[in-house]
């Protein structure tokens, strides 16, 4: 394995990670097929670079990577608040946040208390929308920390997708947005990702989820300003 450079040191990171859970009655629920992967491995390389790192994940089939701080979340509304926590009013509880979860963008608007009975032909579901998390702490935040890294899971390539990661990256005001086909990104332990930020867009091959982790983190460190130490790198 490549050497590990403990370039982190002395910076926390959140990361969310998995799917959220929206539930219907107590037998259902409406949820999407995040792995968590991706932020699992987000979690786990800045760990082992040095970082402090709190890892807020929705319901994953994967166990805490070592030396991370776990805090599990159901809904998107659980999200947020375990957000507040972390980041304070201020924002200021971190000096990156990486949103690497897939937070559902709907919810029922009507959590039933006991379950629904399969005694009619069809049924209709009112939805509401959920607030989008990131965005709002993007036109919260007035200070350069923390820095917000977003995603954007869409089905188009190339050129599309490049622009739907620069509309998001502005829209949603964060400082990179790390887009990616949903037929490249889900389960699978590869992916193939653009890294998009205000400066440039760089289109990566096929890698481990854990090799694009670190990518990510290269460019987040760039925009931290962090010094680059290669100095005492740690071997896997």
């Amino acid at each position: 394995a490549p050497p590990r450079r403990r370039d982190l040191t002395g910076q926390h990171l959140v990361v969310t990670a998995g799917p959220t859970v929206e539930d219907i009655d107590p037998a259902r629920y409406l949820s999407n097929r995040s792995s968590g992967k991706m932020g699992y491995a987000l979690a786990t390389r800045a760990s082992r670079r040095g970082a402090r790192v709190t890892l807020i994940s929705g319901p994953v089939a994967l166990s805490a990577p070592a030396g991370v701080t776990l805090r599990r979340v159901r809904s998107a509304r659980d999200l947020r608040q375990c957000l507040d926590q972390v980041l304070g009013a201020d924002l200021q509880g971190a000096d990156a946040l990486i949103m690497a979860a897939a937070v559902a963008d709907y919810r029922p608007v009507k959590q039933h208390h006991h379950k629904i009975k399969r005694n009619l032909d069809s049924m209709t579901l009112e939805m509401v929308k959920n607030e989008d998390i990131l965005a709002g702490i993007g036109q919260r935040r007035h200070a350069k920390r923390p820095l917000l890294v977003g995603f954007a899971l869409e089905t188009v390539a190339g050129a599309a997708l490049k622009q739907l990661a620069r509309d998001k990256l502005a829209r949603k005001r964060v400082d990179m947005v790390v887009a990616n086909r949903a037929a490249d990104a889900f389960d699978g332990d590869d992916n193939i990702a653009m890294i998009v930020t205000s400066q440039a867009a760089e289109p990566l091959p096929k890698m481990s989820k854990l090799a694009l982790a670190d990518r990510i983190l290269d460019h987040l460190i760039g925009l931290l300003g962090v010094e680059r130490n290669t100095e005492g790198d740690a071997h896997d």
